[in-house]
This record gives structure tokens, sequence and C-alpha cells, in this order.
């Protein structure tokens, strides 16, 4: 279980406790989370659970693949060095607070 803070673009914070093993995108899904629209279903085949990595955490990721690199080419104001797909970040207990913003919107 790691403790999860997601913080929409107006500033509302949810912090919240995912279950390891799901991803970072199943918990905003799983708990309401307003700004992660996850229309693929977690397939990496959209850019709709786009956000940014707070920068303590940028570097404690797990390096995104291809596949998540071409998808952020499609999100909204990606950011090279902060923006990560939460499809695509599986929860452990190294997540452990881990803290994401949403994006102004998603497309």
């Amino acid at each position: 279980m790691a403790k999860i803070t997601y913080i929409e673009h107006n500033g509302t914070r949810h912090e919240v406790d995912v279950a390891t093993g799901l991803t970072v995108m199943e918990g905003a899904r799983d708990n309401n989370i307003p700004g992660i629209e996850a229309d693929c279903g977690g397939a990496c085949a959209c850019s709709t659970c786009h956000v940014y990595v707070d920068k303590a955490w940028t570097q404690k990721l797990p390096p995104m693949d291809a596949m998540e690199e071409d998808m952020l080419d499609f999100a909204y104001e990606p950011d090279p060095e902060r923006s990560r797909l939460t499809c695509q970040l599986k929860v452990s207990d190294d997540l452990d607070g881990l803290v994401v913003q949403m994006p102004e919107k998603q497309i």
C-alpha cells in the first residue's frame, strides 16, 4: 500500500492509499479523483491519464519505455522532465508519498 497525493489543476489535493500492484491511474479511478480520464483503460493507447510528477520524484520512478514516450507527444502541454502517464506507473511500497499534479485538461 502506498499513499499517493493527486493534485487537481485548481490545487485541490486528494491523498489516498493505493494498493500495491495497481497503477497510479487505477488508484485515481478507484477513488473518483477528477482530472484523470483514462479513456483507454490503462492500455497506454491515449494520453488522458497524463500527470506532472513532483520534482522530488522524477528520478525515483522507473524510466519510461518508448510507447509511453510516444503517447506523451499527444498529451496537453507535456513537460519533458515531469510528465508521465499514470497507467504506466505500477504502485509499490517504493511509491509511498508520491505526489502528482494533473494538467489543466486531458486530450
